[in-house]
């Protein structure tokens, strides 16, 4: 018999990261089951070049860059039970309830808290655009949208449910529209432009970042003849019309 002393996250809870979605959205507010054992901050500064007065190349920083991403793994697990497991009071007894069953009667699917998050990539029905995000764990706030998620299933029970899940994020930063219009002066949505698609780029970091509107990425596809707007490839050229 173990007499050892008590996981400490029984007595006093790990403080959980939290997702929730703007005002109006159809999303659900997350508070994942179990918080990333690490996560990874990043910037990217896309350069443009112009000639100087030597002939020599020199570079300054391109308006709009320098957007920040953020990075993690998830761990879900539908057989846990305890008060480390996150998510609400209702969660945490369903869970409970569940870790008792034998396998083949488990009754909790992991897809049930995956797709919370999956769904932050889909259009919202209530604002027309994805929904920003606040991701809030202790010390980290973060406002961004949710580019790239990609789940992996790797445990199931006798037919075939899955019970525990890892799923990796990507968030991309979501700049307030004045601050960006400040940051950006020169930039116009009044007249066409046209831009080269860089690595991670999207229709809607493209409308954010030339119009300070992600819902407005309906303008850029039109323009394009873009039916899907998930198929950006590096390097095309880009119309982007006046608004």
């Amino acid at each position: 018999m173990y007499l050892g002393i008590p996981n400490p996250n029984i007595l006093m809870p790990l403080k959980k990261l939290k997702i929730k979605p703007e005002s109006g959205s159809s999303c659900d507010k997350v508070e994942v089951l179990y918080n990333p054992d690490s996560y990874t901050q990043s910037r990217q500064v896309r350069p443009i070049y112009a000639q100087g007065s030597s002939g020599q190349q020199s570079y300054v920083m391109a308006m709009g860059a320098g957007k920040e991403t953020l990075q993690f793994r998830l761990f879900f697990d539908s057989m846990s039970a305890g008060s480390e497991v996150g998510g609400d009071m209702l969660d945490k007894l369903k869970f409970t309830a569940n870790s008792l069953l034998p396998s083949l009667a488990k009754i909790v699917d992991v897809r049930t808290y995956t797709e919370k998050i999956y769904k932050y990539m889909e259009i919202d029905e209530n604002l027309h655009h994805l929904p920003r995000l606040t991701l809030e764990w202790d010390s980290l706030k973060f406002e961004g949208m949710l580019m790239s998620c990609q789940q992996n299933f790797v445990k199931f029970n006798e037919s075939g449910m899955p019970v525990r899940a890892w799923m990796s994020c990507v968030f991309v930063e979501a700049m307030d529209p004045s601050k960006k219009k400040s940051l950006n002066p020169l930039n116009s949505p009044d007249t066409t432009k046209f831009r080269t698609v860089s690595q991670g780029d999207t229709l809607w970091s493209i409308a954010e970042e030339e119009y300070g509107q992600p819902e407005q990425w309906r303008a850029i596809a039109d323009a394009n003849g873009i039916v899907n707007p998930r198929l950006l490839r590096t390097g095309d050229s880009l119309a982007v019309p006046g608004l």
